[in-house]
């Protein structure tokens, strides 16, 4: 059987784009918060990506999970689209935008050592670097923002959604994936549900929105923004380590301040340019530095992936 380096042009071609997207879902998000809650804006964007995906499913007929697939799918649902959004929702609300992002971040370093405790991956000292780079350079990109009152209950909060994004990377790599579509369908059903319920829970705010920037945003965040966004997401998971993966995390900021400074006319200050350097060293150290690995071809073409 045909075998390819797991940094073909394609996984790497993903693994940019999934980034670009990630980045370009801040500029979205913020247009979606501003008429709708959140919370019950997040619930409404991966129902209906959930939906969309399930259609998909059908009309092309991929393979539903099933068992042990199942499972998987919807633990990784949970933590990554339910349970991370709620806990970062809460954080955001307050320790804002800028101190949250800091500590996403960490979401490679958390990647790794929960990898090495599901004994999915080792502790090496690129990989450990990589981690603490990242971090490094996120702090520096968002270090205006930073708030000093830092309320133990937001602390938590935030160190629990970056737990949880890092986990839900770790376990769909524990569990086998019919297609990426489909395992997506079940897994954003699953995270919508639960945000359903936390948005009741917390009293979120239900309305349908009125103005055509929100529409816009929302058809964005849906299309793009979740369905394109985690269907690459899982294309470069099943490559590359839970850990290497978790880098597209980190590069969002930086694709969503570079977007600010072009199209916003925000301020270009010397913290950005030396924080998107470190991140994007952090990434060549911890992302794309490591030994190359073989992987067999069926795994590499999304059309036979749907097939395996």
């Amino acid at each position: 059987m045909q075998v390819t380096s797991d940094r073909d042009p394609a996984t790497l071609a993903a693994f940019a784009a999934a980034v670009v997207i990630g980045g370009m879902n801040f500029i979205a998000v913020k247009f979606s918060n501003e008429e709708l809650d959140p919370l019950s804006g997040a619930a409404i964007r991966f129902a209906s990506a959930a939906l969309l995906l399930f259609a998909i499913v059908a009309l092309w007929r991929y393979p539903l999970p099933r068992g042990r697939a199942a499972m998987g799918a919807a633990i990784y649902g949970l933590l990554g689209f339910g349970v991370s959004y709620a806990f970062l929702y809460y954080a955001i609300e307050g320790l804002g935008a800028g101190t949250t992002s800091g500590f996403v971040a960490a979401t490679p370093l958390a990647t790794l050592l929960l990898a090495i405790a599901h004994k999915q991956e080792k502790l090496t000292a690129r990989g450990l670097l990589g981690g603490l780079l990242a971090v490094a350079g996120i702090v520096l990109l968002s270090v205006r923002s930073f708030e000093t009152d830092l309320e133990l209950s937001y602390l938590v909060a935030v160190i629990l959604g970056v737990v949880s994004i890092a986990e839900s990377g770790v376990v769909i790599k524990a569990y086998p994936s019919p297609h990426p579509m489909s395992t997506n369908a079940v897994g954003m059903a699953a995270g919508a549900l639960f945000l359903i319920v936390a948005s009741f829970a917390f009293s979120a705010t239900w309305e349908m929105p009125t103005e055509a920037k929100t529409w816009g945003a929302l058809a964005w965040l849906v299309v793009m923004g979740s369905v394109a966004l985690f269907w690459l997401f899982l294309y470069v998971i099943a490559r590359w380590t839970a850990s290497a993966t978790a880098y597209v995390v980190t590069l969002m900021p930086v694709v969503a301040i570079t977007l600010g400074v072009l199209v916003a006319d925000e301020e270009l200050t010397p913290e950005l340019v030396v924080g998107a350097v470190v991140v994007l060293i952090a990434v060549w150290i911890g992302a794309l530095s490591g030994p190359r690995r073989e992987v067999k071809a069926m795994e590499v073409a999304p059309a036979e992936a749907g097939t395996s």
